[in-house]
């Protein structure tokens, strides 16, 4: 039996959600237990998503079957930024790590 664990991704939509989907959205209990939260800015929707499973495509899985209730809305793309990547426990040699942060008060050259 495999362990349950934390996995965090990203679902980005096909288009922005409308302003009668946002009103529906506000109506889903299942968008509102703190698992997946949604990120706008204009033009572009995403929820950002931590679910608990066995494995990524479950989570992935449970965090899609809440969009039944949400009619028109199109998940074009499941995404792990590098924070993911390493919350994820999937940082190989072939991951690209992130730059480190900048120090304050440092000036560019």
């Amino acid at each position: 039996m495999r362990a349950v664990r934390n996995w965090y991704f990203n679902l980005v939509l096909q288009d922005a959600l409308t302003e009668e989907q946002d009103d529906a959205l506000t109506e889903l209990a299942g968008f509102h237990d703190g698992r997946i939260s949604l990120a706008e800015r204009p033009g572009y929707s995403r929820f950002v998503c931590s679910f608990e499973a066995e494995t990524l495509t479950q989570a992935i899985a449970d965090a899609l079957s809440r969009f039944v209730d949400l009619p028109g809305v199109l998940v074009r793309s499941v995404e792990l930024d590098e924070i993911a990547l390493d919350d994820n426990g999937m940082w190989t040699p072939a991951v690209v790590l992130p730059p480190p942060p900048l120090e304050a008060g440092s000036s560019a050259s």
